[in-house]
């Protein structure tokens, strides 16, 4: 569109310095450059600005055939069961009496005052194992 060769730049440069003269010419240069960078600062903006609206359309039409995909996903497929459980669903099968009572207790090979004993035993053992002084009488 703007395609400028060397003979039209050179043309350029020679009607500048006639017409602003040369004591002018390096601040004109500053000002154009000025202008120069505000136009491609809007133009990036405005650059910008269509690039993220062409990527919000491309997202909303991938997410639109997404969307397509699984709802012809989901009518071809048989439905699960649904995560949540219903009343139905929660059925606690039957237990037997034995099965709830608790387990009977070990008996060990000693008599019956022996559990007084055994008892007194164990203290005595705790305490030696953490160097507890024994209790007193």
């Amino acid at each position: 569109m703007f395609d400028v060769g060397a003979s039209e730049l050179l043309m350029i440069v020679i009607v500048a310095v006639v017409v602003i003269g040369p004591k002018d010419m390096p601040m004109a240069l500053r000002t154009a450059g000025r202008w120069i960078g505000k136009m491609r600062k809007m133009s990036n903006h405005f650059r910008s600005g269509i690039d993220a609206m062409v990527r919000e359309a491309e997202l909303e039409e991938m997410e639109r055939k997404w969307r397509e995909q699984n709802e012809a996903i989901m009518k071809a497929s048989p439905q699960l069961p649904s995560m949540n459980p219903t009343a139905d669903d929660m059925q606690v099968p039957a237990v037997s009496e034995p099965a709830l009572s608790q387990p009977e207790p070990a008996v060990s090979p000693v008599a019956d005052d022996a559990p007084e004993k055994s008892a007194e035993v164990k203290t005595e053992n705790r305490q030696a194992e953490l160097h507890l002084p024994p209790p007193p009488p």
